[in-house]
């Protein structure tokens, strides 16, 4: 093309069109669409780098995250509960690779000092964290080894035994969970490990956390192995700790109250708490969310249904609307039994059937927009004492809960009269009770739910009205209650019980059973800790 046949280009109509009147006004016209331009070309690229850093990240994420492997979950697991789901999150002080540095003691088996039970209601706007002491005794149940092989149940062992099984590093996080789903009924929807190297970055990447002290604390709190008081390395008093110290301050367990496991319980539910409350102040927003998801994935270990970024952040968006004051944390209830710690019964069972009926520890349905007066057969029973919609004497349930739904009702127990207290009941909540009659075998202790196929819906309704009930399939074609030992103790069908003086549960529980009544969750609640209470208060016991 010659230089002619370019210029005829540059001056055609068309071209002036464009920029305006003449070639002057549009050598203008152009020079100031310039910049726009230039800011057009940056805002995309901008955009490209942006996505481009945020795949990157999430790719980091997903790199970060470790899995443990679902086959060492029991088979024989519990039902899905009415609403809501349970998070186990359990607290590893194995010393091995980055934990070495952080923390005393030897060895590279995998321990667990630390679980607690995280249930978020089905509303979105309640939680409840139940901490399990270490020294609990409980039933560990088969497990799975690394080998392969599944081990024989252990009776009357330390709760934090399940968590060494197999003596790996990593530890037996399937094993902790079925340890738990065997003690709570409750099914775990997910797990979570956090060891020390992990625990100490979290709190670093949110700027510390503020914590507070009854007293001023020594190296030799810290660890009394080394016979003297060494230098001081907390200030009685509020301050902020992040890495190294906070993982300092959660460990301490001598030199304040009692010296016991229980009393450092309350100090990290105390932690626990304030951290919720630091990262709501700072915002549910990627500045606070993508530093703690690195460091968090960086050493945790989840089940596989968190096994990537999305699906953890996703897990955290779902907490943003949880209120301080409606985030608590107990103790499961408990007493010494010699130096170690028993479940105090039927208070537990309370504590477990309203976290399975998504029930709040006052008596309030947490179950969502779908769960109250008309809600489906799954959730309609997971209404509570004190509900404004309950009907009949001790119901505890919406009008027409029951409606559509028959039962059979068996006493397992030597008790008199109990089926016949239990089929009022259950007629005052609206269902349609078919018999009452004596069980094969009257040495059941706890009230279970049987249900022929198709009918599990009903019986999970069933089920909500009877504190500690399990969920039990079997080859019968409708639903029968069978009445055990721990609804003869207490009879009233989700009628809310006085607490009893003494029964062992969070924050400065003298660890005695009390008498052979229910506390249910009621008297529990009168001792939960929230996460907008005072750092200060209530942090040991004894």
């Amino acid at each position: 093309m010659t230089a002619s046949s370019h210029k005829a280009v540059a001056g055609s109509p068309g071209r002036r069109r464009r920029g305006g009147r003449g070639d002057a006004d549009g050598r203008t016209v152009r020079g100031r669409r310039r910049p726009l331009r230039t800011v057009g070309i940056i805002a995309v690229s901008l955009l490209v780098l942006i996505t481009a850093g945020a795949g990157w990240f999430y790719f980091k994420l997903n790199g970060n995250i470790t899995t443990f492997g679902a086959e060492g979950v029991s088979p024989q697991r519990p039902a899905e509960g009415a609403g809501g789901q349970n998070v186990l999150v359990i607290g590893s002080d194995s010393r091995s690779g980055e934990n070495s540095s952080l923390g005393g003691g030897e060895g590279d088996v995998g321990r667990s000092d630390t679980a607690f039970l995280l249930h978020i209601y089905g509303d979105s706007k309640h939680a409840v964290a139940v901490s399990i002491p270490r020294d609990t005794l409980v039933e560990i149940p088969s497990c799975r080894l690394p080998s392969g092989k599944w081990t024989a149940p252990q009776h009357n062992a330390m709760f934090n035994a399940a968590f060494s099984v197999g003596e790996s590093p990593q530890g037996n996080p399937a094993c902790t969970q079925n340890t738990v789903e065997k003690l709570a009924g409750v099914r775990v929807d997910h797990t979570v490990v956090v060891d020390f190297a992990g625990f100490s970055a979290m709190t670093s990447a949110i700027g510390g956390v503020p914590v507070c002290l009854p007293k001023d604390i020594y190296e030799g709190d810290l660890n009394p192995n080394r016979h003297s008081r060494g230098k001081q390395i907390f200030a009685k008093g509020k301050q902020t700790v992040a890495g190294q110290q906070a993982l300092d301050y959660v460990r301490i367990r001598h030199g304040i109250g009692d010296n016991s496991d229980i009393g450092r319980i309350q100090r990290q539910q105390a932690f626990v708490g304030s951290l919720i409350k630091k990262v709501k102040d700072q915002g549910f927003n990627p500045t606070t969310l993508l530093p703690l998801a690195n460091a968090a994935t960086r050493s945790m270990t989840v089940d596989p249904g968190l096994d990537s970024a999305d699906k953890l952040l996703s897990f955290a968006m779902s907490l943003k609307d949880i209120d301080l004051h409606n985030t608590k944390f107990v103790t499961v209830p408990w007493r010494y039994q010699g130096n170690r710690v028993a479940i105090v019964h039927p208070a537990a069972d309370s504590l477990w059937a309203d976290i399975k009926a998504d029930r709040t520890l006052d008596g309030k349905n947490a179950g969502g927009p779908d769960s109250a007066g008309g809600g489906d057969g799954d959730k309609g029973g997971s209404a509570s004492p004190g509900s404004s919609s309950g009907t009949g004497a001790g119901s505890g349930t919406g009008a027409g809960t029951g409606t559509g739904i028959s039962v059979a009702v068996y006493n397992g127990t030597t008790a008199t009269g109990l089926a016949a207290r239990a089929a009022d009941q259950l007629k005052s909540a609206g269902f349609s009770v078919t018999g009452m009659e004596t069980a094969r075998t009257q040495d059941h202790t706890t009230t279970t739910v049987e249900y022929g196929a198709g009918k599990e819906a009903e019986a999970k309704t069933v089920a909500a009205h009877f504190r500690g009930a399990q969920l039990v399939p079997t080859a019968t074609s409708g639903v029968n209650v069978v009445l055990g030992a721990s609804y003869a103790s207490d009879p009233a069908l989700e009628t809310p019980a006085s607490p009893t003086p003494g029964t062992g549960s969070s924050s400065g529980s003298s660890g005695s059973s009390g008498s052979s009544g229910s506390s249910g969750s009621s008297g529990i609640a009168d001792k939960a800790r929230s996460a907008d209470d005072s750092i200060c208060s209530d942090l040991s016991y004894g």
